[in-house]
């Protein structure tokens, strides 16, 4: 059944500018229309980087809600509902409260000149400023500097590891991205950091320097390592041992340490922080999907899915890989066009038996199948294409029945399964 955010939503999705156009014009003028719901909302934390943004927000969202806190969560971009961008006080927000902020933020827009993501955010900001909770957690879309959640005043900013991606946007250097991603970085509010580059680090450190933010930096100010299948954190205050964290992969223990940091900064107790590595979920991040259609066709096949697509994502997926118990691991992958494709097969060929390309379906930035499967093949994996996910697990399933099969590529081709797996 069609609800009426989607229709709303689907008319959006026809302003203009449609392509991204990084600038904060638009942002401030519909803000200010609808009466500056910026300025009302509860304490934020803004959230920039490459890879580990969504992470860290739904680590550090389990922890404060293990203390009783109420907290609204805004991320990018959906997987199976738009809905999934928005959390109100910890929950979804409802298709009514969706509805509501999408069509008051259309109306004070007047026909001007705007993107999707801008204004979708302006009604993410409205509906938080009008929803009681004790903090917001925002993260950053494209970038930082010019992004559209950078129009807040935070109380504390996060940066997760720096790589390269979006270099059309972004810049084509490390430093040049770095340089964007720490434009969340504002005057005299303190900034964790995670693990960087050299070239990163001194970028970002600069920034903090000029504006008078202080630091609390991996490496320096906390140290986080996995010792003896516990997690050890530390800082000035004092060590914790936890369990390892719930999201699969050996760099979530590097993401729990800048959550970690996070929470002791924000008062955070013990129970906060275990609640933080062990009841985080988030989907499509190296998931072991377990139950579904997709899960029945492919049986008694393993199957996981990822969304990474650029090539830090590759090197995250392939330590994973590294540590599952060993079996036949085949890929099933559907890529953009605007992504390093070679540089995201290169990590994963000495882990991948056999890949299978596809095209993602109704995305008209889709990398067609066969590119994808030519990309895997000079990485010396053996590849061909499907015309389909189905196609690609029979294809799979039929020479190994009890293959690991890995679903990767895009975020947005993780979203196609996990409808399709419903």
């Amino acid at each position: 059944m069609t609800q009426n955010s989607d229709v709303i939503l689907a008319r959006m999705m026809a302003l203009h500018p449609k392509i991204i156009d990084l600038t904060l014009d638009r942002m401030w003028r519909l803000l200010n229309a609808l009466g500056n719901p910026e300025r009302r909302l509860p304490p934020v934390i803004h959230i920039a980087g490459t890879n580990g943004k969504g992470s860290t927000q739904a680590m550090i969202r389990a922890g404060l809600e293990a203390q009783g806190k109420r907290v609204h969560a805004y991320t990018s971009p959906h997987l199976a509902r738009f809905h999934e961008r928005i959390r109100l006080a910890g929950d979804l927000i409802s298709d009514d409260a969706l509805t509501e902020a999408l069509d008051r933020c259309y109306a004070a827009n007047n026909g001007e000149n705007i993107t999707y993501f801008e204004i979708t955010t302006c009604a993410a900001i409205l509906a938080f400023s009008e929803t009681p909770a004790d903090y917001t957690l925002l993260e950053v879309g494209l970038g930082g500097r010019l992004d559209a959640t950078n129009v807040i005043d935070p109380v504390l900013s996060i940066i997760t590891p720096v790589d390269l991606d979006h270099q059309q946007f972004l810049g084509d250097t490390l430093p040049l991205i770095a340089a964007e991603k720490a434009g969340i970085i504002k005057r005299g509010v303190p900034c964790i950091v995670g693990p960087q580059q050299d070239d990163a680090m001194d970028v970002i450190e600069a920034a903090a320097t000029r504006l008078g933010a202080h630091l609390i930096a991996y490496g320096q100010h906390f140290h986080v390592r996995q010792e003896h299948e516990r997690l050890v954190f530390e800082d000035e205050t004092g060590l914790l041992d936890l369990p390892l964290p719930a999201l699969p992969g050996p760099h979530q223990v590097q993401n729990a340490g800048a959550v970690l940091a996070a929470l002791r900064y924000l008062g955070a107790d013990e129970t906060a922080a275990s609640a933080a590595v062990t009841q985080a979920r988030w989907p499509a991040r190296m998931e072991r999907l377990t139950k579904g259609p997709l899960v029945d066709r492919a049986a008694p096949a393993e199957l996981w899915l990822d969304g990474g697509h650029n090539p830090a994502a590759a090197h995250a997926i392939a330590a994973t890989l590294d540590t599952l118990p060993k079996r036949e691991t085949h890929l099933i992958c559907g890529m953009l066009n605007t992504k390093d494709v070679a540089g995201f097969m290169q990590p994963l060929a000495p882990y991948a038996t056999s890949l299978v390309a596809v095209a993602i379906p109704g995305e008209t930035n889709t990398l067609p199948a066969e590119t994808t499967a030519e990309a895997a093949t000079a990485a010396g994996i053996s590849a061909h294409s499907a015309p389909d996910v189905y196609a690609a697990l029979d294809a799979i399933t039929a020479k190994t029945p009890n293959a690991r099969i890995l679903i990767c590529g895009s975020l947005y081709f993780a979203g196609h399964v996990m409808r399709e797996n419903e």
